[in-house]
């Protein structure tokens, strides 16, 4: 048996602790240091080995911030401590062995026992109460009430805009070229912007093209206008995709640049769109301005930037992602989730990816290797790239691999594709890289293995502060 001292430094008036070591079944009490206010200490003989334990105090069950700590079987927190016997430690004896039902990332594993870097890890882990995350969310939900769009637009830059009648394969090519994902459109006849053409007109277009090739010609495509594009995909929409996903045609959705950017968030989250246009309609009717084209990961950039040297505020922000009710998780993580995690491998279809984008309403999909790892994800953005050179008409998209299509945006396997994350990482360090220029999902995966866990999206994030 070995002395282990315990100790509690954030005060209290009654201070107990209880862990796996006596079984959960006694809270042990704690004794205030002699000439402090606020420090309570307790030793236990205890064997050697990982230990769970949680502290008792006022009444309210509590984990130490300062220490490691990890997610039990059930979902509890607590925090875990590693007592050394020199004689009695095998020096073969693993972690896993003490610890067969923590849900604890192998790496941090090894940095609690010292391989990588000689010292503890301390995580930030404190389990906030409902109430406690509502005051956070009530925070942040105040911050961007009393933000305006106004705040996004940028002192200089342009505003790409295509008119309706533009020809869809020049305006596909021009997407390209730009590297934009969605451009509003511009009606001249009715004096206003008139819609968004976007990267999923470009994949039913694709679907259409695939199943109805002999219909069309080269001519065909290059006379087909956006205007005419949108008439048939409201009113033919059975020709567009075998699934049952329902187009709607709908007014435009947009925003004055006084339209407070938690309304923008709800606004983009309720009509399941990637941006809005930020309009000026003048008083005297004159044609309306078009100032940006507002979207989430702006806002998001907008909320990090404001609250970047406050986080100590915001204990919400500091809790790991894998905490916390946001996001799609793999069934193996045990973790509760509104849909299955979707994925698809290097072999699979192009055709197969297209139909699950639409099917699933996801705007993207993650790769896997032949043994699970993740190797690129591929999103409806991505459907772009095959606008050059007019490389759609001259492919079969059941013939296509995913290799092949990844191939096609110029950067099969390049990791600047997508960013990762495990579930320890904070919700704040989840949000800045959410908030970088084109990246809209954080794949979560298991730090040694490199198997996805989960996605983190920007509108998993927006609705779990805004709900």
């Amino acid at each position: 048996m070995v002395h282990t001292p315990f100790t509690w430094r954030y005060g209290g008036h009654q201070v107990s602790i209880c862990g796996s070591f006596n079984g959960w079944t006694e809270k042990i009490p704690m004794i205030l240091v002699e000439d402090s206010a606020s420090i309570f200490q307790r030793i236990i003989d205890l064997p050697p080995g990982y230990h769970q334990y949680k502290f008792f105090v006022d009444g309210m069950w509590r984990v130490d911030e300062q220490q490691i700590c990890a997610q039990d079987e059930y979902g509890t927190i607590n925090n875990i401590i590693l007592v050394k016997g020199a004689e009695n430690v095998s020096p073969n004896l693993t972690a896993e062995a003490f610890l067969p039902h923590i849900n604890l990332d192998n790496a941090r594993i090894m940095e609690f026992m010292g391989s990588s870097s000689g010292a503890p890890v301390n995580e930030a882990v404190l389990q906030l109460s409902d109430g406690e995350m509502d005051v956070s969310r009530n925070l942040l939900s105040m911050h961007l009430s009393s933000s305006r769009a106004y705040d996004l637009i940028p002192y200089s830059g342009k505003v790409i805009v295509f008119d309706v009648e533009v020809a869809v394969e020049q305006a596909f090519r021009d997407m390209f070229d730009q590297g934009l994902a969605v451009v509003p459109l511009w009606d001249e006849h009715h004096g206003q912007i008139a819609g968004m053409l976007t990267a999923s007109d470009f994949m039913l277009i694709l679907l259409e093209l695939h199943r109805n090739r002999a219909m069309f010609t080269n001519e065909d495509l290059d006379m087909h206008t956006i205007s005419a594009w949108k008439h048939r995909k409201f009113h033919h929409p059975r020709d567009m995709i075998r699934s049952s996903v329902p187009l709607q045609q709908r007014s435009l959705i947009q925003a004055g640049p006084d339209e407070s950017l938690g309304g923008l968030a709800s606004r983009i989250l309720h009509n399941k769109i990637s941006a809005v246009p930020i309009v000026h309609s003048a008083k005297d009717g004159s044609c309306p301005q078009l100032l940006h084209v507002a979207c989430l990961s702006e806002i998001l950039k907008h909320v990090c930037r404001h609250f970047k040297h406050h986080i100590g505020y915001l204990p919400l922000l500091q809790q790991p992602i894998g905490y916390l009710p946001l996001g799609t998780w793999a069934r193996e993580v045990g973790r509760a989730s509104d849909r299955p995690l979707l994925t698809l491998r290097t072999n699979d279809s192009l055709d197969s990816a297209l139909n699950l984008l639409l099917e699933a309403q996801i705007s993207s999909v993650p790769i896997l290797d032949d043994r699970g790892n993740i190797v690129s994800v591929y999103s409806r953005s991505d459907i772009i790239s095959l606008a050059k050179d007019n490389m759609y008409i001259r492919i079969q998209l059941d013939e296509i691999m995913m290799s092949q299509a990844l191939e096609a945006t110029g950067k099969a396997l390049s990791r600047h594709r997508y960013q990762t994350c495990t579930r320890f990482d904070s919700l704040y360090r989840v949000m800045e890289l959410l908030s970088e220029p084109d990246v809209r999902r954080v794949i979560v995966i298991e730090a040694c293995s490199r198997q996805i866990e989960g996605i983190i999206t920007l509108r998993d994030v927006f609705a779990f502060i805004l709900r």
